[in-house]
């Protein structure tokens, strides 16, 4: 039987923590995630949010107004995929997880950027001035339960090179790395105390 694509850019031997090192570059050179949910009449909507920070391990947090649709539709299924896609190299992360909603002042005043203010404009009522007081501000926690990514590490010429190659052949070019990090590997990531104390 013919070797698919997908199986052809497989990098299944690679040391998860050459795996996570690969994963958090991407994700921190990528910075905004196309962020999935359900809506309840059971169809998925999908809308650009930027990552905030990445704090343990795979864990990723945004920023969103409590008001939102996007907080009611994760109070009904807290089930969310992030995708990341840098065009450039054409590389991509997709991240299966489980939403967890936060207004923790404290956590938000250690999250809070002044940026913030641009989506949490000055209503000059109520602390509602886009402070990291503000009540409209919550947070989104996305605990990571699986991983799927495609690294890119070939120069241009050479994945033109195997895209030519697999023209003439009939057989599927290896472009890209594509990995997978399962539940038990994501939860094997150092947290950011770990990380800061190995610095």
């Amino acid at each position: 039987m013919a070797q698919s694509a997908a199986d052809r850019n497989r990098d299944d031997d690679v040391p998860t923590g050459k795996k996570l090192d690969d994963l958090y570059r991407l994700i921190d050179g990528i910075e905004v995630a196309m962020f999935t949910t359900r809506r309840p009449d059971g169809h998925l909507v999908s809308r650009a949010m930027q990552t905030q920070a990445r704090r343990s391990g795979t864990d990723l947090w945004f920023v969103a107004d409590w008001y939102s649709d996007k907080l009611d539709e994760l109070l009904l299924d807290p089930h969310v995929n992030l995708a990341y896609y840098k065009d450039r190299t054409r590389e991509w992360v997709s991240v299966s997880g489980t939403a967890i909603v936060s207004r923790d002042r404290d956590l938000i005043r250690g999250l809070y950027k002044e940026d913030w203010k641009i989506w949490f404009p000055d209503e000059g009522r109520n602390g509602r001035d886009g402070g990291a007081n503000d009540d409209r501000i919550a947070l989104i926690l996305v605990e990571a339960h699986s991983v799927t990514y495609s690294k890119q590490n070939r120069p241009a010429p050479l994945v033109l090179f195997e895209i030519a190659k697999a023209f003439v052949t009939k057989t599927p070019p290896k472009v890209a790395d594509i990995r997978e990090l399962d539940e038990r590997e994501i939860r094997s990531a150092p947290t950011s105390e770990e990380n800061s104390q190995a610095r």
